[in-house]
């Protein structure tokens, strides 16, 4: 029995026993870091009550407002306007009517939810128009040139069409982008005749790549395509309307530009010159193009917030200066008040001239809600500048959530705005006002502040330009920290300068001026881009990651507490997603006429039908492939002849495209996928994707899976929506495609029989034909002559057959003509 012995409290009890309940401490025999729970639960209340507290709330409207956008885009088929509008409207004025209540922000974001869903689905129901499903031949056009834009090789236009003419197809088209050899694009305005060529716009060229076809509906374009012959000026039927007069102004207003940069600039100087005034950038040469992407110096040839606030911040300080220099202005008027207001002109006529692209209307909407508030007396830079401008651009052009524009600008733009009201303060504090303290400091501030945007705004795009793009910039600090001084000093300006110049006859100086500081930026791209390393490719990764990285940018740049740190972590989330993505093993385009395959070497392997660079591009980019369209290992492995080819995927099957109807049958034997447009013989074994399926459900990429391949289509069975209309008879595709299980052949004796030697030397004297000289589809690894050898054969069936073996493989294929 325990001794009895004396607690420390004094109290009798025995030793080895439970001490006095007085001196147990609540829980005390629970886990010590249970009792710091309460404290961090009651700090984190403390930092959810302030991010809710007052002036918090409006920031986070466009992001409830873009979600509902979101879902929108994520329907199956188009919602019913009606609903979608009464349920935003009932929800508006509920949360008009508990304004006074504690639930009001909860109602408040529900409610933009639904304002943001409606607006997308007006939209749409307002554009609605007509889109060409299938290519159609010498169609006869009539209608108004809208736009036009020089090109690097061809040039392209926009057609309103006033009538339309087809042998076969009745649809009824309202607008048409067609191209044209360069120098013979019409006029801005003019009315013209022509025939054309039209295809149905341009889908996605693999599950998750961007939709081109719903870009060109929310433009009115229903087809595009290329003209056929002459261009033929007519006399219009009626007048084309304010809008034609005035794009017609603002063309003519560009092409002005352009010629007097012409006369003095050429080349790339010319173009980008052109393109930061303008916005037309596609003149410019595709080694320079790829190389501002490259070095991450690529948003440069965007107008953006960055032109627009060099724009109307140089404006701001010249009238300002200039009103300066009279005393009696300075005196008795607000100055810097007009100086605003001549910027916010300044900065209208920008966003006109350089055609008002999504990036340039945000650019705008927040420059005038800067500039505004100056006028007013308000603080400037603010969330709230940025969330009105948000509003706006999302309220006018929905579908510009989906565009990378859109998402880069804005990521960009509310980084450096955190940047702004939270690390600048921090960076600008300083105890010591003396003189040389100044002196030193301001050097410094200067170049961290340039350090600190350049990186803040690089990070803050890196995840949009990974999924849009595929790659990432490795040195884009270092390209802006060494080129965007001097854009911004000697390009802007100057090109500024020049405008207005222009009508007096004395911009030749300017353009110099510009062209000096264009060189300087194309060296330094071109340095940065052959830099070791500088290409950052990333491999497509679909859109779970993409949402919860927004996800991260979005509560690290918005909230204020130390809770904004959640959004680092969601940041980490995302990234290893992204990374640890799988890649599909075949991708197949729409018309069925490309397949990659990825082989033994992890690497894809391209069997072509057509010649559609273009995708290839697109195939090699989302899978971080290095490799052009034209280099020559897209071919290894791949075995091809009249009929089609063949190549072997992972984990041993054959996957055939068969372009004829005979290769069949044989496809049907050895391959455990096949590719095809022609009918498939009834008991085929493979796996079959044909263009039934090609045609409901366009570009296919298929990832091997434990009982066949798992499929993901562009288009999945139930999708109806106005750019991507459903096809009659399209139903929920299958998402796993069974194939035969791969098996290892059985090994045959090889011996020859005495006769088949004797037909043998008659196929090597020449009694027969010489084999044929084209690449066979079939091969084996069984064992054969030596490497390099050529042996022809007689088939029992009579058919003299090409076996030769090159880098250790036998490569067999019949020979018919004998």
């Amino acid at each position: 029995m325990a001794e009895q012995g004396a607690t420390p409290g004094g109290k009798r009890g025995y030793a080895g026993t439970w001490p006095p309940r007085a001196a147990v401490p609540a829980g005390g025999y629970l886990p010590a870091w249970i009792s710091v729970l309460p404290p961090f639960v009651e700090t984190l209340q403390q930092w959810a009550r302030a991010e809710a507290g007052a002036g918090r709330l409006l920031p986070w409207v466009p992001v409830a407002f873009g979600t509902g956008v979101a879902l929108y885009f994520a329907a199956d088929h188009e919602p019913v306007l009606s609903v979608a509008a009464t349920v935003a409207i009932a929800l508006c004025a509920l949360a008009v009517l508990l304004r006074r209540q504690k639930v009001l922000p909860a109602i408040l974001l529900v409610a933009a939810v639904a304002a943001g869903f409606a607006i997308a689905t007006w939209k749409t129901a307002r554009m609605a128009h007509g889109v060409l499903a299938r290519p159609m031949f010498s169609v006869a056009l009539t209608g108004f040139v809208e736009t036009r834009d020089i090109r690097e090789k061809t040039d392209r236009f926009v057609l309103r069409v006033v009538t339309m003419e087809s042998q076969r197809d009745t649809i009824r088209l309202e607008r048409v982008r067609l191209s044209v050899k360069k120098g013979t694009a019409p006029e801005v305005g003019s009315f013209v005749e022509l025939k054309a060529r039209l295809l149905p716009p341009l889908t996605p060229q693999r599950p998750g790549s961007y939709d081109f076809s719903r870009d060109l509906y929310f433009q009115g374009i229903g087809a595009s395509g290329f003209v056929m012959g002459a261009i033929k000026a007519k006399e219009p039927p009626a007048s084309g309307g304010f809008g034609l007069r005035y794009a017609a102004f603002m063309q003519g207003l560009r092409d002005a530009i352009d010629a007097r940069i012409r006369a003095t600039l050429d080349g790339d100087q010319r173009a980008i010159a052109t393109a930061l005034l303008t916005g037309r950038r596609d003149a410019i040469s595709t080694p320079v193009n790829d190389a501002m992407f490259i070095s991450g110096l690529g948003h440069v040839l965007s107008i953006s917030g960055y032109h627009m606030a060099d724009v109307a911040g140089a404006v701001f300080f010249a009238v300002r200066a200039l009103l300066a220099l009279f005393p009696a202005l300075t005196v008795g008027h607000p100055i810097k008040k007009w100086s605003a207001a001549a910027a916010l002109v300044a900065a209208a006529f920008y966003l006109l001239l350089s055609g008002a692209e999504v990036a340039t209307q945000r650019s705008f909407f927040m420059t005038a809600v800067v500039l505004i508030a100056v006028i007013v007396d308000r603080r400037a830079i603010t969330f709230r500048a940025l969330a009105v401008a948000a509003l706006i651009v999302l309220a006018v052009a929905p579908e510009a959530l989906v565009h990378p524009s859109f998402q880069m600008s804005f990521a960009a733009t509310l980084g450096l705005v955190a940047l702004v009201q939270i690390g600048m303060p921090n960076l600008l504090a300083s105890p010591d006002h003396s003189t040389t303290a100044r002196i030193a400091l301001w050097g410094g501030r200067e170049i961290s502040m340039l350090v600190l945007a350049s990186l803040v705004a690089g990070l803050a795009t890196t995840p949009y330009a990974a999924f849009h793009f595929h790659r990432v910039t490795p040195y884009g600090l270092l390209a802006n920290l060494a080129a965007m001084p001097v854009v911004s000093a000697l390009v802007m300006p100057a090109g500024m300068f020049g405008l207005l110049a222009m009508p007096f006859g004395f911009d030749s100086v300017f353009w110099v001026m510009m062209g000096f500081g264009i060189d300087w930026m194309i060296a330094v791209t071109q340095w940065v881009a052959a830099l070791p390393g500088a290409v950052g490719r990333m491999a497509a990764f679909g859109t779970g990651p993409l949402i919860v990285a927004s996800a991260g940018i979005i509560l690290l740049g918005l909230l204020r507490t130390p809770l904004r740190w959640s959004g680092a972590a969601v940041l980490v989330v995302a990234t290893v997603w992204a990374v640890r993505a799988p890649q599909p093993d075949i991708l197949i385009s729409a018309d069925g006429r490309d397949v990659a395959v990825r082989g033994g070497d992890g690497r894809l392997h391209l069997m072509r039908g057509g010649k559609d660079a273009f995708l290839v591009k697109e195939w090699l980019a989302a899978d971080a492939d290095a490799r052009t369209a034209t280099d020559a290992s897209l071919a290894d492995g791949v075995s091809c002849d009249g009929s089609g080819c063949v190549t072997q995927g992972v984990g041993g099957g054959f996957v055939a495209l068969a372009l004829r109807p005979e290769a069949l049958a044989d496809d049907c034997e050895r391959a455990a996928l096949i590719v095809t447009a022609r009918p498939v013989p009834q008991g085929c074994a493979a796996g079959v994707v044909d263009a039934d399926r090609l045609r409901r459900h366009g570009a296919l990429t298929l990832r091997r899976g434990r009982d066949g391949f798992v499929v993901d289509a562009v288009k999945p069975g139930g999708i109806d929506r106005p750019w991507s209309p459903a096809v009659p008879g399209d139903g929920e595709a299958e998402s796993v495609l069974r194939t035969p299980a791969v098996t290892a052949r059985p090994a045959v004796d090889a011996t020859p029989a005495e006769v088949d030697l004797q037909s043998d030397d008659q196929c090597w004297s020449g009694e027969g034909a010489v084999g044929n000289s084209k690449a066979p589809r079939w091969y084996s690894s069984e064992s054969g002559p030596p490497p390099g050898s050529l042996t022809r054969v007689k088939a029992a069936s009579g058919y003299c057959c090409q076996i030769f073996r090159s880098s250790g493989v036998i490569v067999s294929q019949p020979n018919r003509n004998m």
